[in-house]
């Protein structure tokens, strides 16, 4: 509670997330050195708080109809009168008034105008914003089509609430089902509330400290909510079976985290490494993205082994309270078949055919990645509609010029090369228009706006980069000039470069430390690899099925598919990664435990796998419910990159846990027999024994300790045991033995 009111008070003094893209060592960025060297007044423009605004004329008529000339008077009469806008009079309606450039589209249907504001966009408050919003809103009621994009939409924080409620109700639903109880239900819950709080207030505080884009907080509450119920349910889930073995609570509590506790810390460590090597990547908005989902998850992790006992303390024997009639608990004896129980049998009786059409389902849904395109549209949500809406007036080019700089400082005539590199790029087949060079003060520095022919994220648009950039050396040789193309759609063309380069290397390394870790927690070389290729085959089927539904638009449940987002597809590698060792650890874990407490035969092999898998499976499977939830209820959300996140997650969520860690997992094992378990002795004396498992628990097993008071001689071997009552044993049992000549 004290962590929760520190961060709340940081997060309330906090400054507006950035939207802001920066890729150190491109093209791109040099460029951006080149115009802050050639024209310092630009400098700051991209954080200037600016916006586009975009009219339509009401179906079947035209702006230049004298009702609709009043309304766009009125509506910029409203904009000149808001606070902070710099230059009012700067603000003139394009019908009326003569304007640099076609800002009204041929048909006179669709004009556009800038409004710009004296102050940065992260220094806009709620109110500036309400009001402009307010000017927008009073000009739709007269029938206009009014919508506005820019940076000053930019730096307001990502609209939360909707998302994370349904998830976290139907997160309650779930957990309702796996465990009978209203009150066992809602631990997690409160466990989670407190997490995602802590972890969320937390990082809308840093602000204060750090520009962080906006898209950090929302992976952040994504990856949180999931993985802060899901750690909490498997600790209350080992807390109920550890209470049919003894009455004292404290010690179940103390086995329970002992037990699963350790797992999740494991589990958590694994997400928390896989979402911080994002850094690798060298692109400052995925390190962010990464940084903040593994805050999350680190406090999700802190919260599950520490609130959460003190939870169930507080609730003692109201824990399991408010049954619900006609429901499993979950926690009934070994002898009793449980669904889980019947699944793995089925898997065990005929594990070939079983491996055979998971991969071959999983194998078919993977296809559609041969296809992947990655591009960084990163517009959504109702600035989305403007952008659409200009493109359709004036071309998709409208929406992304780049901007070509040049430094003529070391030509012989600069007029003559700043004129001569325009007309070159205007003769390129995919350039629409090239304004005439702007120079800057003193004539060593121009900057030329050229429109291209397609979208920002189109091919025709990369293709004429590419170009613009092969003659960057020729011209400099020519003229004695220096060019660079900077811009947004330049910085996203570098950053979907970049991502795709890196997505090969950084998949390697997910899957070596993947397997390196496995290895450390299972002491086996075959389950880690089966594990592996496992997360292989759930992260080629989830970027089929994303390639399928938002860029090839299959089924229609996307009304404007496109390339993916660059940035996509490596963060989901580490997030599913962490998601998958999870699942492994949870459902495994048991196996082994079950392996070792039995015969090393193979058909002990099988039945560790059926037994491990018949406890596992409730759990996982409620786990993985609330995760694919929790995920797809962000596919509400008006940002693109939200939805495509969230579906990316469930979609992987459902293929590993359901498909993978369900069917593709226990048929191999119990295809591979003992032999699963084999590590050598060289490696087994080098590896540490880190007891996920809780093994060094197993002689504090409290059914043998029940009857306080009884004492047991052993009249054959000489020893006697004596159980000392727990308030002589500071509140623990304690055993004691005594050879009788002692």
């Amino acid at each position: 509670m004290l962590l929760l009111l520190g961060a709340g008070l940081a997060a309330a003094n906090a400054k507006p997330f950035v939207s802001d893209v920066t890729l150190p060592g491109t093209g791109s960025e040099r460029a951006s050195a080149l115009m802050t060297e050639k024209f310092p007044e630009n400098r700051d423009m991209a954080m200037i708080a600016q916006a586009q605004v975009v009219v339509e004329a009401p179906p079947g008529t035209t702006l230049d109809e004298p009702e609709n000339i009043f309304r766009v008077d009125s509506l910029i009469h409203s904009l000149r009168g808001l606070d902070g806008v710099a230059g009012p009079e700067s603000i003139v309606n394009p019908l009326t008034t003569p304007t640099p450039g076609a800002q009204v589209n041929p048909d006179r249907t669709i004009a556009y105008f800038d409004v710009v504001y004296d102050k940065k966009f992260v220094d806009i408050d709620t109110e500036s914003l309400s009001a402009f919003e307010a000017a927008i809103d009073q000009a739709r009621a007269t029938g206009l089509t009014v919508e506005a994009a820019g940076t000053l939409l930019n730096g307001q924080p990502p609209q939360q609430g909707a998302s994370e409620l349904l998830g976290f109700a139907v997160a309650l639903v779930t957990m309702v089902v796996a465990f009978a109880s209203v009150v066992a239900a809602t631990l997690p819950i409160i466990t989670a509330l407190f997490g995602v709080a802590i972890s969320i207030a937390s990082i809308t505080g840093a602000t204060l400290l750090f520009e962080l884009d906006s898209s950090a907080l929302m992976t952040a509450s994504m990856l949180g909510i999931a993985v802060a119920i899901d750690y909490s349910l498997f600790i209350v889930s080992r807390y109920r079976q550890e209470l049919a073995a003894t009455d004292d609570r404290g010690h179940a509590v103390g086995r329970a985290t002992g037990t699963a506790g350790s797992a999740v810390v494991f589990a958590g460590l694994t997400v928390v490494i896989a979402l911080a090597a994002l850094s690798v990547v060298r692109i400052p908005m995925l390190t962010t993205m990464g940084l903040a989902a593994a805050v999350a998850v680190f406090v999700a992790v802190a919260a599950a082994i520490s609130l959460l006992p003190a939870l169930l303390g507080l609730f003692g024997r109201k824990v399991f309270a408010l049954t619900v009639p006609r429901l499993h608990r979950g926690d009934e004896p070994d002898s009793i078949p449980s669904v889980g129980k019947r699944w793995a049998q089925v898997v065990a009786a005929r594990p070939v055919p079983a491996l055979v059409i998971a991969v071959l389902v999983l194998a078919v849904v993977a296809l559609p990645v041969t296809n992947l395109q990655l591009g960084m549209n990163m517009t959504s949500g109702e600035q989305k509609k403007a952008v659409e809406l200009i493109g359709q007036g004036f071309g998709e080019g409208v929406t992304g010029p780049l901007m070509v700089v040049v430094d003529g400082s070391g030509a012989q005539d600069p007029g003559a090369s700043y004129n001569q590199i325009a007309d070159t790029i205007g003769a390129m087949p995919n350039a629409r228009t090239v304004t005439p060079p702007v120079l800057n003060a003193d004539g060593t520095g121009a900057l030329i706006t050229v429109i291209p022919t397609g979208g920002p994220s189109s091919t025709e648009t990369h293709d004429l980069l590419d170009e613009i950039r092969a003659i960057e050396t020729s011209l400099a040789a020519e003229s004695g000039t220096e060019i660079g193309v900077a811009g947004q759609t330049a910085v996203m063309a570098d950053l979907s470069e970049a991502l795709l380069q890196s997505l090969v290397p950084y998949l390697a390394l997910v899957v070596v430390l993947a397997f390196l870790l496995l290895v450390l927690v299972f002491r086996s070389l075959l389950v880690p690899l089966t594990a592996t290729l496992g997360f292989l085959l759930s992260v080629s089927a989830t970027f089929g099925a994303t390639v399928a539904i938002f860029q090839q638009g299959r089924f229609g449940l996307i009304a404007d598919p496109g390339p993916i987002i660059s940035i996509l597809p490596v963060f989901l590698i580490g997030m599913v990664f962490g998601l998958a060792m999870d699942y492994q650890v949870f459902l495994v874990t048991r196996m082994r435990e079950e392996y070792v407490h039995g015969p090393s035969t193979r058909q002990g092999a099988r039945q560790a796998v059926i037994v491990g898998f018949q406890h596992g499976a409730r759990v996982v499977t409620s786990a993985a419910i609330i995760m694919i939830s929790v995920f797809a209820a962000f596919m509400l959300s008006p940002e693109t990159m939200a939805k495509a996140m969230g579906f990316a997650l469930a979609a992987a969520v459902f293929f590993d846990a359901v498909v993978v860690r369900m069917v593709v997992i226990p048929a191999a094992m119990v295809l591979l027999g003992e032999k699963a378990w084999y590590l050598p002795r060289w490696l087994d004396r080098l590896l540490p024994n880190i007891d996920i498992e809780g093994a060094r628990l197993a002689h504090a097993n409290p059914s043998q300790e029940n009857e306080q008071r009884a004492e047991l001689v052993s009249t054959g071997s000489g020893l006697r045991r004596v159980s000392v009552p727990t308030a002589a044993a500071g509140g623990r049992h304690r055993l004691l033995r005594r050879d009788r000549e002692t």
